[in-house]
């Protein structure tokens, strides 16, 4: 996807002609190549999609320029969590497209894998989704403007414990993010005097969740707690949920926002009513500049596809990229930008974000909210908050 092209081959044809002047130069800027490493196919091709779209709105805000140089995307379809494909696209980005940056990366076994490739290529990359703890450790070029399944799990237990449920049950996914999320929940849980009634990790390629749902509803806990990953899952489970009558039971369920990704919403639907989750954004964010947001994203894109968290971070990303090229007068190597990148704050649709300056993770707040009907829509709507949480799994004793 190039972002005015035209104006950038044009520009670079006057490069000869343009050499003796200031105005000369600034036509003929070289575009600034940003990597997309996402998928585009398969059952999670929504993700690449609402990248683009977070990455459409930013650009339309600039009239396609970043740090004064057309912006051109080139992008790289994963087909879903494939770390060697992801490790062969950077490597390619790097060498063959020459890109001043990476971002995107919805799953985390593909950002660990592009890692060696920023360290030894000295690339910034700007992770827009991939929520495992560990990645912004894995090479000192990789900053995060999204969030980690810790950081959205750790509020979630310490809410429950406020609000008197005691006993949990946990559900998670079986791979990187999945462990996050059972990790912070049941450390920070346990230490505000809950306890853990049973844990239970399930495989990421269709599961059969009746088993697993009646052997929570023999157990008897006072609670559930989830995490899967956005999309297929959690509709599964929810259903199932439903079927076997467990509100019925008397077990309350929970979960991360991921259970009730604002772009699967719709198609969740009823199962999704009252289920209280803990994220960073939501459609319904009532900000100011979230209200811009949407009313932008549904001009240009129409109303059947709704923003969610990923368009989001792929906007901040680019927020992210425009602001630390501010600070280095358009510097793109890697150890300025990386430089420039620590402490960084700004304003995001979700609220206010920062950039932490000694860990490059994301600090912001994390919302717990209800999947209501408002206005005849499915919506999670905000009721409680925890502020500037940091990622716990880094987060000093």
């Amino acid at each position: 996807m190039t972002f005015t092209k035209r104006q950038a081959i044009a520009a670079l044809g006057l490069a000869g002609l343009g050499a003796f002047g200031a105005l000369g130069a600034a036509q003929a800027a070289e575009p600034l190549r940003i990597g997309l490493i996402a998928t585009y196919s398969g059952p999670y091709a929504d993700y690449g999609r609402q990248f683009d779209a977070g990455v459409a709105l930013f650009l339309k805000e600039r009239q396609g320029q970043i740090a004064g140089r057309p912006v051109e995307i080139v992008k790289k379809d994963t087909a879903g969590p494939a770390p060697d494909a992801a490790k062969r696209f950077a490597q390619e980005l790097v060498v063959r497209d020459k890109v001043s940056f990476i971002t995107g990366l919805d799953f985390s076994p593909n950002a660990y894998a592009v890692a060696p490739i920023a360290t030894q290529a000295r690339l910034p990359v700007i992770v827009a989704n991939a929520s495992s703890s560990a990645i912004t450790t894995s090479s000192p070029y990789i900053a995060r403007v999204s969030f980690t399944v810790q950081q959205v799990s750790d509020p979630m237990a310490r809410w429950l414990v406020k609000n008197g449920v005691n006993s949990v049950y946990t559900v998670v996914a079986d791979y990187a993010s999945g462990v996050d999320a059972e990790t912070a929940f049941k450390k920070a849980f346990t230490a505000a005097g809950g306890k853990i009634a049973g844990e239970l990790r399930t495989p990421m390629n269709n599961p059969d969740f009746s088993a697993y749902v009646q052997r929570i509803k023999d157990a008897k806990p006072q609670a559930v707690f989830f995490f899967f990953p956005s999309g297929v899952m959690p509709p599964a489970f929810l259903k199932v949920w439903k079927e076997r009558g467990m509100e019925a039971a008397g077990i309350k369920l929970f979960a991360t926002g991921e259970a009730t990704d604002d772009s699967y919403l719709d198609a969740t639907g009823d199962v999704a009513l009252g289920l209280v989750t803990s994220h960073h954004y939501s459609y319904a964010h009532p900000s100011a500049k979230n209200q811009k947001f949407v009313k932008d994203f549904e001009a240009q894109f129409g109303k059947a596809m709704r923003p969610s968290y990923f368009a989001v971070s792929a906007y901040d990303a680019l927020s992210a990229i425009e602001a630390a090229l501010a600070k280095t007068k358009g510097d793109t190597s890697g150890e300025k930008v990386m430089e420039a990148l620590k402490g960084l704050q700004f304003e995001s649709p979700r609220g206010p974000v920062e950039i932490d300056a000694a860990t490059r993770d994301i600090v912001q707040t994390v919302y717990i909210r209800k999947t209501e009907r408002v206005n005849g829509q499915l919506v999670n709507v905000e009721f409680d908050r925890f502020e500037r949480v940091k990622d716990p799994a880094k987060a000093a004793p």
